[in-house]
């Protein structure tokens, strides 16, 4: 056996869920085998020079530089049913009985083969709405969330390749307040996330203290009567005329969500309107759900595949006075990244042909990195300080105009993406963000892929990569007990170092350890958000990140995180502070560990 595994969790992760064995015969030996084996399927998409892209490919993979997302590494060259796409969104559901069951069926099969899902609810008539054809009472989108829950629950009992997904609902459904409320019950909805999509509307109602009208679509067989008003609805590209329910205080609804989240976590916010205005396809979709966790804003069956640049790998003489981030390495690693994923596309299996159809036409890919944290501690850098900040940014643009430049290349060799249309394309906001040559170089050779960058929560693929610091989160704890599924369906747990404490005391042995050493309980929530705010700038998807709050924080304190959030230009957040609902995945002596919900390291669709 390889000896690159320096933590047995790592070992574990790779035994139960990126080695290949067919039929229980063993054909990866060795992560290097793994590694040739995603490298050897990738550089096959190639129509020039695949034995020199094979090398590349297998240099970038190697020693846990770049990290494909999970589906990529399981599935690669192993001509197995599944799909390498981390992320889904499905299709509009239709208010009917056929349009629920045919979404439950598609969302069904799209998770038996390893893809998370996001639905938006907000189609479905709100409860105590009349159906006079069937002569009944519509019962409202959260009972039949429950139904998509049961679902996800059997296929997970069988075995099948976990996912998670995510619901959202409007801010002015009427069914809203329930949609909020729902998770305060320990056993409801356990494999979902919630977020509410929240509009610039709400929050300037929020900030004048308005009304906030509740409304629906005027439904043809429901009484009409009653104020109206214009409102593009989900799954709609025009005003259609909703029919107002009720009204609530906007700060109260506002007030609403942050107290539910606040006890048990749920529901995050998405700012869907910001969303919607710097999406670089804005021009022919309406965006209303996200992947599970958060980062891939997609339209209807839109898709997208992840990978991450793993930052510790390019740190130098860490813990000394000469400590630096080479960051030319980085880009070149970013720059063959951006191809390997590019031709996951190509190779991927989907569910569904629409999805097939989506993702060929867009291209979207998400590229972005992981280990950050650790990366801070080992340059001697505080990761609530600016200096932190302001590396974290260099980074993420780096690795976001290297990707373009790279895509831009493989549109000269390959094609744009045929979503692409060059008097629409150059004038999106988030490409007029760019530099001049990348702007330039857009509109006169187009670009491969659509989307290019986000930052996903990695935690398992961290985990494989000898427990580095996961995505943009700080070190959770510097030792913890963190619970993995094994290959029968039961658990085990690990005590883990995190691995900057662990290279440290490789070197220093039990030397005190210096004051970059910061974990989440050491730092505020502010913090958190200055930290996703510093980076978004070079992030056209989005960017998961749970913003960790004290159990003692003061309610009043946590109420403005998420218009802060909204101030600091963020796509969406999401807050955890520990409590007796959702418990923990890594637990210390204080915490006790209960059972978790849908995107902890057993189902997280990376």
């Amino acid at each position: 056996m390889s000896d690159i595994f320096t933590t047995e969790v790592s070992r574990h992760i790779w035994e139960t869920k990126y080695r290949f064995l067919d039929d229980n015969v063993i054909v990866d030996n060795t992560i290097e085998d793994t590694w040739q084996r995603v490298a050897s399927a990738l550089a096959s998409a190639e129509r020039n020079d695949a034995d020199l892209w094979l090398q590349r490919f297998y240099h970038a993979l190697e020693d846990f530089r770049f990290l494909p997302g999970g589906r990529i590494l399981a599935g690669t060259g192993t001509g197995r049913q599944v799909t390498l796409f981390n992320c889904f969104v499905m299709g509009r559901i239709d208010d009917s009985m056929d349009g629920i069951f045919d979404a439950l069926k598609e969302g069904a099969l799209t998770m038996q083969q390893g893809g998370g899902v996001g639905y938006d609810f907000s189609t479905l008539r709100p409860s105590g709405i009349r159906a006079h054809k069937v002569g009944g009472i519509a019962s409202g989108p959260v009972s039949f969330m429950r139904i998509w829950d049961s679902m996800c629950g059997t296929l997970l009992s069988t075995g099948a390749r976990r996912g998670a997904m995510m619901a959202t609902l409007r801010c002015d459904h009427p069914d809203i307040e329930q949609f909020i409320d729902v998770k305060k019950d320990a056993h409801e909805l356990r494999h979902f996330n919630l977020s509410v999509l929240v509009t610039d509307a709400f929050m300037q109602a929020i900030d004048n203290d308005d009304e906030w009208p509740l409304v629906f679509p005027l439904v043809a067989e429901a009484s009409s009567s009653g104020d109206s008003i214009e409102r593009i609805w989900s799954g709609e590209t025009s005003p259609v005329t909703c029919q107002i329910l009720r009204t609530v205080r906007a700060r109260a609804l506002w007030d609403k969500i942050m107290r539910a989240t606040y006890d048990y976590a749920e529901p995050g916010v998405l700012f869907i309107d910001r969303i919607n205005n710097l999406n670089n396809l804005g021009y022919r979709e309406h965006i209303s759900a996200t992947n599970p966790c958060g980062e891939i804003p997609l339209p209807a069956y839109g898709a997208c595949n992840l990978g991450s640049i793993n930052l510790t790998r390019f740190v130098y003489k860490p813990f000394t006075n000469n400590a630096h981030l080479d960051m030319e390495a980085m880009s070149d690693t970013a720059c063959t990244a951006t191809r390997m994923l590019d031709n996951v596309i190509d190779l991927s299996r989907f569910p569904l042909q629409v999805q097939h159809e989506q993702a060929h036409g867009s291209r979207r890919i998400g590229l972005g990195f992981t280990g950050l944290a650790d990366t801070l501690i080992m340059l001697g850098l505080r990761y609530d300080e600016q200096a932190a900040m302001e590396l974290a940014a260099s980074v993420m643009e780096s690795i976001c105009h290297t990707a373009y430049r790279a895509s831009i290349e493989l549109a000269k060799e390959k094609g744009s993406f045929s979503f692409f249309e060059k008097d629409q394309y150059p004038g999106r906001p988030f490409i007029q963000s760019l530099p001049d040559d990348v702007r330039a170089d857009v509109a006169r050779f187009g670009i491969r892929n659509s989307h290019l960058t986000a930052i996903a929560p990695t935690g398992t693929i961290s985990l494989l990569a000898n427990n580095v610091s996961s995505g943009l989160e700080p070190v959770f704890d510097f030792h913890y007990t963190r619970r993995v599924l094994t290959g029968d369906g039961s658990y085990t747990h690990y005590d883990l170092t995190d691995y900057a404490l662990q290279q440290w005391q490789n070197m220093h042995g039990d030397k005190p350890i210096p004051g970059q050493f910061v974990q989440t309980h050491n730092l505020s929530p502010n913090a958190h958000l200055d930290m996703q705010a510093a980076v978004q700038p070079y992030v056209d998807n989005a960017i998961s990140k749970t913003i960790n709050v004290p159990e003692d924080y003061a309610f009043d304190d946590f109420s403005s995180l998420y218009k802060k959030a909204f101030e600091l230009g963020l796509k969406g957040c999401t807050t955890f502070r520990h409590n007796p609902i959702t418990g923990a995945i890594m637990s210390t002596d204080e915490q006790k560990e209960i059972d978790s919900h849908c995107c902890d390291i057993e189902r997280e669709a990376d």
